[in-house]
């Protein structure tokens, strides 16, 4: 059984299910039987998947990043060169490498160009590297993990720092993407994660996004998760992993009508709603 922090790959994390990580409990938001179909059959990794762990392996570990990703070339299968290099790239593919094309590594490079310009994101990203945390959430007795991109001392803080890619890294705008990919489930679950695994006070443990636009200029923006981000990740873990724990010792995976079947009320949108107050 896992405890502490373990040196592993990523693949190795994700596939030890016996704690529970953000990504998997996030489902929970959805309702129970969601998250366990989704446990039941596991997805290969989408397109956005592949590129963003390309983004995240060249710019933390750029060193290996031609063990696990390849850049798909283009073939001139008319000749005998192009042939050969083809049936050479297939056999790659058939090792287990990720593929992106062209435009995706144009774009991870110039991302990651940028984060070295910017002064505060350069410094934040050498630290500890995708180090699994293995911890027991104290009121459930479920067992948690979490991979920080990065976490490092600062001073006597901890510091954990999450690269993101986005559309828009302005933060008003960015914080919507905050809400909908559940960063702030994200931010508490890692902070309570450190504490517990480092023998550090929650309070001494700060979250740092580290945002990076997907378009030119790749503009990069170095934001700390307030107490407000922390307050509703904390409310949203303490429902989700209460919730999941019900489940495991019920064995009830219910939808969206609860445990009990109640139906669901129907009303209009809240912005319609004002308009007929």
């Amino acid at each position: 059984m896992k405890n502490g922090i373990i040196i592993e790959t990523n693949v190795e994390y994700h596939g030890y299910t016996e704690a529970i990580s953000k990504s998997r409990l996030a489902r929970m938001s959805i309702c129970p039987s969601y998250f366990k179909w989704h446990e039941d059959n596991p997805q290969k990794p989408t397109d956005d998947m592949i590129e963003g762990s390309a983004f995240h392996k060249i710019v933390l570990e750029p060193e290996t990043f031609d063990k696990e990703f390849i850049v798909s070339p283009k073939f001139d299968r008319r000749t005998k060169q192009g042939k050969l290099a083809y049936n050479h790239f297939c056999e790659l593919l058939q090792s287990g490498i990720s593929v992106i094309n062209e435009e995706q590594y144009d774009m991870i490079q110039g991302m990651r160009e940028s984060i070295l310009r910017n002064p505060y994101a350069r410094k934040l990203i050498n630290g500890n590297i995708e180090q699994s945390m293995y911890f027991v959430d104290d009121m459930t007795g479920v067992r948690c993990k979490v991979r920080p991109d990065v976490w490092r001392k600062v001073g006597d803080r901890i510091a954990v720092i999450d690269l993101k890619s986005t559309k828009s890294a302005i933060p008003a705008l960015f914080a919507n993407d905050v809400v909908k990919y559940h960063y702030d489930l994200q931010s508490y679950m890692y902070c309570n994660g450190v504490s517990k695994v480092m023998g550090v006070p929650i309070e001494n443990v700060d979250f740092v996004f580290i945002a990076v636009e997907k378009k030119p200029p790749y503009l990069v923006n170095v934001m700390q998760a307030d107490k407000y981000v922390l307050q509703k990740g904390e409310a949203d873990f303490r429902e989700y992993i209460g919730t999941y724990k019900e489940c495991l010792d019920t064995s009830n995976w219910y939808g969206l009508n609860g445990a009990y079947d109640v139906i669901n009320n129907l009303t209009l949108p809240s912005y319609l709603l004002k308009n007929n107050d």
